[in-house]
């Protein structure tokens, strides 16, 4: 994949406001055709700089925001009473939180390394098993024919070496 990128930065009067106003142009073009962006700003910087370090870790954010609104339900409002929906939203953050240190601390060079919540919540996490409880252990028996099983094991005792 060839992609080329350059950023170029000017002063206009933006929206018919009568403050100057930076634009930071970023034309990129590739065998897709090409991805003109524009960023209105009046912050002071050097175009890539700010580009790809200011707005696009906006923009990330963004989408972190997104996933855990749609992949660990973080919208689901839907009871009558404040302090139940207050819970259910203290769910939806635990359950990013989960997420982000289970990619940080287990997932790292793994093909889940950079999967969306929604794909390792389905393809990783969501698997059927047998529960077994003695007086001494607990043994979680998986399914045989679970796909990435060699990964969750890897995953799980990355996990367990960390300790309490």
């Amino acid at each position: 994949m060839c992609r080329r990128r350059r950023e170029n930065s000017a002063n206009s009067l933006a929206f018919e406001r009568h403050h100057e106003r930076r634009v930071i142009t970023r034309l990129e073009y590739g065998e897709q055709g090409t991805n003109p962006r524009f960023v209105g700003t009046n912050l002071v910087g050097e175009p890539d700089g700010l580009y790809d370090g200011l707005y696009c870790q906006r923009g990330e954010a963004e989408n972190r925001i997104k996933e855990a609104q749609l992949d660990l339900f973080g919208t689901r409002a839907s009871c009558s009473r404040f302090i139940a929906n207050q819970f259910r939203l203290l769910l939806a953050a635990l359950a990013y939180t989960l997420m982000q240190r289970l990619r940080a601390l287990a997932l790292q060079g793994t093909e889940f390394e950079r999967a969306s919540a929604a794909t390792i919540r389905v393809r990783l996490l969501k698997i059927g098993a047998s529960i077994l409880r003695n007086t001494r252990r607990v043994r979680v028996m998986l399914a045989s024919h679970h796909p990435p099983r060699v990964l969750f094991a890897t995953a799980a005792s990355k996990l367990a070496a960390l300790g309490p």
